[in-house]
């Protein structure tokens, strides 16, 4: 190989330009990865930080009422996940109203409660799933391109009779970006994937202080319920 071929531009941009037609669709999509990382951690960060502070509150207005039906009138216009399960809860209050076995009715919430605190989970986890996808296949991909430039290279030395390092190198270095790219890729998404997976456990940790608190507040109510009932009958 003449000398005035040699790719002599080793910057990552001429490394890439001149690098073979595979490992540039390797780079192009690791380069892709990493976008779509920062773009998931974007957005998943700003939908957990307003889905927390929104939890946040809903619980202390929650601990602060006295039973369920002031619980749901504090929470009127709320969306979140703990209004969610205060509106089901007296939903399922209202439907159970002739109901003569309150454990009955404590079993049914508790259904609920079980199955919209999984939506929200899956709803929390929503896009994750990728960082974890790119975090355990980026450095496999990155190594394929190195792989594969590095065997270009080889063929490139066979066919130039020669060893000498400055036709070497070139090669080599364009399929080491490859590998780079890769980890590039890869570490970030591992280490967002694990902040949000620490993240998620401790917005369902407090969906579930706010579910207890619920069902502490349906005993109650359904304890009123009895003792008024019985007070009456007394009468």
């Amino acid at each position: 190989m003449p000398d005035a071929m040699l790719p002599h531009d080793l910057t990552p941009i001429g490394m890439f330009l001149a690098a073979d037609y595979i490992v540039k669709a390797v780079m192009i999509g690791l380069a892709f990865a990493s976008v779509v990382t920062w773009s998931v951690w974007l957005a998943k960060v700003i939908e957990l930080m307003g889905a927390r502070r929104k939890l946040l509150r809903d619980l202390r207005k929650v601990e602060q009422s006295g039973s369920l039906g002031e619980a749901c009138a504090r929470l009127p216009k709320s969306n979140g996940d703990i209004a969610i399960l205060a509106r089901a809860a007296a939903d399922e209050l209202k439907r159970s109203h002739d109901a003569m076995n309150h454990e009955g009715v404590k079993e049914r919430i508790a259904s609920l409660f079980n199955r919209i605190e999984a939506a929200a989970a899956r709803r929390m986890t929503r896009g994750t799933g990728i960082l974890a996808t790119i975090g355990s296949t980026g450095p496999f991909v990155g190594l394929f391109g190195t792989v594969w430039g590095i065997m270009n290279s080889f063929i490139g030395i066979s066919k130039a009779h020669t060893t000498n390092l400055a036709v070497v190198a070139p090669g080599i270095a364009e399929a080491l970006l490859a590998t780079a790219l890769g980890l590039v890729a890869a570490i970030p998404a591992v280490m967002i994937f694990n902040m949000f997976a620490r993240a998620i456990t401790g917005y369902r940790g407090l969906l579930g202080d706010g579910s207890a608190e619920l069902m502490r507040m349906v005993s109650r109510d359904l304890d009123r319920a009895d003792f008024f009932l019985h007070r009456r009958a007394a009468e």
